[in-house]
């Protein structure tokens, strides 16, 4: 097994622990997993192809649609709403 597959089971471990978390208590956790995702994502895509490269993104989207749609928002100038 290459590092690349051991780091990709820890963070999909890391983002449901988080999951699980108390809404309040998933911010910081989740920043540093959103923001390690596109190494790894780019990772994959160099080590194992494309394909899964752009898998392991539709992956990632599918899983933190919601805070990537808020800092979509704020890019854009916006003020979204946090849910409590």
């Amino acid at each position: 097994m290459t590092l690349l597959f051991w780091f990709s089971i820890l963070w999909v471990l890391a983002a449901t622990a988080v999951a699980m978390l108390p809404m309040r208590r998933q911010y910081i956790p989740g920043v540093a997993l959103l923001a390690a995702a596109p190494v790894l994502i780019a990772m994959i895509a160099v080590q194992v192809g494309w394909v899964f490269g752009a898998l392991a993104l539709w992956a990632f989207v599918s899983m933190f649609r919601n805070p990537l749609k808020y800092f979509w928002a704020r890019f854009k100038g916006q003020d979204p709403q946090v849910p409590q």
